[in-house]
């Protein structure tokens, strides 16, 4: 097998990680990556179809592997594949590019073993867990996973919150994001009480409970949530 061969069975192998590790890749996102043409992705797409790999084309959107297909024997529970997604965030602030990338290539083989539904959801995870500096103490608290799954399936939260000097209340919210100080987690929500957008601490979560009913998704992004933040923090001139 000579050099170029060898990089093609690569990049195969690797197309098939990245098809397995996203719910869908378009051929472009492909030749961009691989840094090949896009009529190179549509060989290696027909190769991998002709050895038997159930990829499917949805027309205008881009290419899946069919449910179900996966490398096995490995499989992850939706809050074990929660935790890793929040592993991500912390080793990318990470100062060493090598553990960052090697991490980075980690994490993708993994994502190739999780079922389309459970991809769908850690993608979204992802984009809601940011990391930001703090200087107060750290504390403890255990709801991490429990704000997760109500997260990615729109699940209403009811809470015991023991806000800072104030009194004990029960509040019913609509889990956003997560983001972390260093020292201390904390959950934005939707709170129904206030009818407005809050910051809860996690050390201050007295009790928690997953509501059955579901609340529509956030149309906001996180980047958009910090940015009216920022915006309202602003002294007026």
């Amino acid at each position: 097998m000579d050099g170029t061969e060898t990089r093609r069975l690569s990049r195969l192998t690797a197309i098939l990680t990245q098809l397995q590790s996203k719910r869908l890749s378009t051929a472009t996102e492909l030749a961009k990556k691989f840094q090949v043409s896009i009529r190179t992705i549509y060989r290696d797409i027909r190769a991998l179809e002709e050895a038997g790999i159930p990829v499917f084309a949805e027309e205008g959107k881009g290419y899946s592997l069919v449910e179900g297909y996966r490398l096995p024997p490995v499989s992850f529970t939706e809050s074990q594949a929660n935790a890793l997604i929040t592993a991500e965030q912390l080793v990318l602030r990470n100062k060493d590019a090598s553990f960052v990338r090697e991490y980075t290539e980690a994490i993708t083989k993994i994502k190739a073993v999780l079922l389309h539904q459970t991809k769908d959801k850690a993608d979204l995870l992802s984009k809601r867990i940011a990391i930001r500096n703090n200087p107060e103490n750290s504390s403890t608290s255990n709801s991490m996973s429990a704000i997760q799954l109500a997260l990615t399936n729109f699940n209403l939260l009811k809470m015991d919150y023991q806000a800072e000097q104030a009194a004990l209340s029960t509040r019913v919210v609509e889990p956003f994001a997560i983001y972390s100080t260093q020292e201390n987690w904390i959950m934005i929500a939707f709170c129904r009480l206030r009818q407005e957008y809050r910051a809860f601490r996690l050390d201050r979560i007295r009790k928690l409970e997953i509501l059955k009913e579901h609340f529509e998704p956030h149309k906001m992004t996180l980047p958009e949530y910090f940015a009216i933040c920022l915006e309202k923090s602003r002294p007026l001139t």
